[in-house]
């Protein structure tokens, strides 16, 4: 399975509310858990090849959200021309690409359909989030390298 195709997975699996994905293919098995009834995500990806086959340390790899709330800033009341941005994905939320990169995007930025805004790191992976409309970053709402949950808001931009 390649990376798109996990990517895709979990946005459709976020999107579509579902609790549990279960995928084998050839020599590694993926799952996927949302909506855990103590408030956890989890994301599991484990080889099947035969254990004898396997690297001790290899075994399996576990990500799992945290279960303690996530102090969200509420967003002040948009007026009509303000849209905020939400989180397609849980994961760790960082505005820039690297330690010693660049923010994508701060306050006052001007922004157009494409624009990279942050990055959500989610199963190891990192995911861009662009932006699908032109206008300017009025708000920040998340703290740079902390959790982010799905559909949680991002930004507030003023749409143009």
């Amino acid at each position: 399975m390649e990376l798109k195709d996990i990517q895709e997975l979990i946005k459709q699996v976020n999107k579509l509310n579902i609790a549990e994905v279960s995928i084998e293919e050839n020599d590694f098995k993926l799952t996927i858990k949302t909506h855990d009834p103590v408030g956890n995500s989890s994301y599991t990806i484990m080889p099947s090849a035969p254990a004898a086959m396997q690297a001790p340390q290899s075994v399996a790899h576990t990500v799992t959200a945290p279960t303690a709330p996530v102090a969200i800033e509420s967003a002040p009341a948009a007026s009509a021309n303000q849209v905020t941005i939400k989180s397609p994905m849980i994961g760790t939320f960082y505005r820039s690409p690297g330690p010693d990169k660049p923010m994508c995007v701060n306050v006052g930025d001007e922004i157009k359909p494409g624009t990279v805004l942050c990055i959500i790191e989610a199963m190891k992976l990192f995911n861009e989030i662009e932006s699908e409309q032109t206008g300017r970053i009025v708000k920040i709402l998340v703290e740079n390298a902390h959790p982010v949950e799905y559909d949680q808001p991002l930004f507030i931009i003023e749409t143009v």
